[in-house]
């Protein structure tokens, strides 16, 4: 099982990105996904989660800013980040609770992690 995440880069204070991230491998079920973000010097911390039904949640400080959504047929999972704020500058982490298939066993498994997109925000 993999999550590979894109779409970060340098953006100016104001501006828009899109993050996305793909789980692949033999995964049957996906549950809650999400974004995480890490900045320098700073714990990782939760930026916002969706369940496999639609329903959302976002940290105080990007509601409104950021959109949280998701394609379970494609197994993408998408952050629309908008009025970006240098404070948004973190290195951001896709998260997914899934269960896939190994040896003809199906192993639920939580937390598993995407490798990360740098986002910077500076004008």
């Amino acid at each position: 099982v993999q999550l590979q995440a894109s779409g970060g880069g340098l953006v100016q204070p104001g501006g828009s990105l899109r993050l996305s991230c793909k789980a692949s491998g033999n995964i049957i079920s996906i549950w809650d996904m999400g974004w995480y973000r890490q900045a320098p010097g700073k714990q990782r911390e939760l930026v916002a989660t969706i369940t496999s039904g639609g329903s959302t949640n976002y940290a105080d400080s990007v509601k409104g800013r950021f959109t949280i959504s998701r394609d379970n047929a494609e197994k993408t999972v998408n952050l629309q980040m908008d009025s970006l704020k240098p404070e948004d500058t973190a290195v951001y982490y896709c998260n997914a609770d899934l269960v896939y298939v190994e040896h003809s066993e199906m192993v639920a498994s939580k937390d598993n992690w995407g490798q990360g997109t740098l986002v910077t925000v500076s004008s």
